[in-house]
């Protein structure tokens, strides 16, 4: 597992596609894009789905995601998105009392029994406490997040073959 905090917007876009049968349907579908506007949300899509998509294809929305982190799954058999809300446990240390504050993730997992032990995986390495408040299944088909540029030392001129 490994995870990625950033700002994230979900992005759909609609599209004629083949199905099983051979026979063209109008789909919308939901997509994660890292970026640090709207505008720069909808050039990321864009670019990203049109070496997937053959033909014309709009972007119908985009907001910003209700998450900050998303932890990734290495396994081959991770192919679905769980949105899942933890609750950490905090003593305000004026009135000492217990305080709890809501935060969700986006977590890769083949099943909901997969999404739930990989954010206790995630998390037990932490030393705060939480409660798992909800894991749910979402309909996004994947997450494009936004990679570095190779650095600038590996770079070389062209004519210093």
């Amino acid at each position: 597992m490994r995870s990625r905090t950033a700002t994230w917007f979900e992005c759909k876009i609609r599209y004629e596609k083949t199905m099983e049968d051979g026979m063209q349907k109008k789909v919308t579908e939901a997509y994660v894009v890292d970026a640090l506007s709207f505008s720069e949300a909808e050039e990321r899509i864009i670019e990203e789905m049109s070496s997937y998509i053959s033909g014309e294809f709009n972007v119908t929305d985009i907001k910003k995601a209700p998450y900050g982190e998303i932890f990734f799954s290495d396994q081959e058999m991770a192919d679905r998105w769980y949105k899942a809300k933890l609750q950490f446990i905090t003593l305000d240390e004026k009135t000492e009392k217990e305080k709890r504050s809501n935060v969700n993730y986006l977590v890769q997992a083949g099943s909901f029994n997969g999404a739930v032990k990989n954010l206790e995986e995630v998390m037990g390495g932490t030393m705060i406490d939480y409660s798992i408040v909800s894991v749910n299944e979402t309909t996004l088909m994947d997450v494009f997040e936004h990679l570095a540029k190779a650095s600038k030392q590996d770079d070389k001129p062209e004519f210093e073959g």
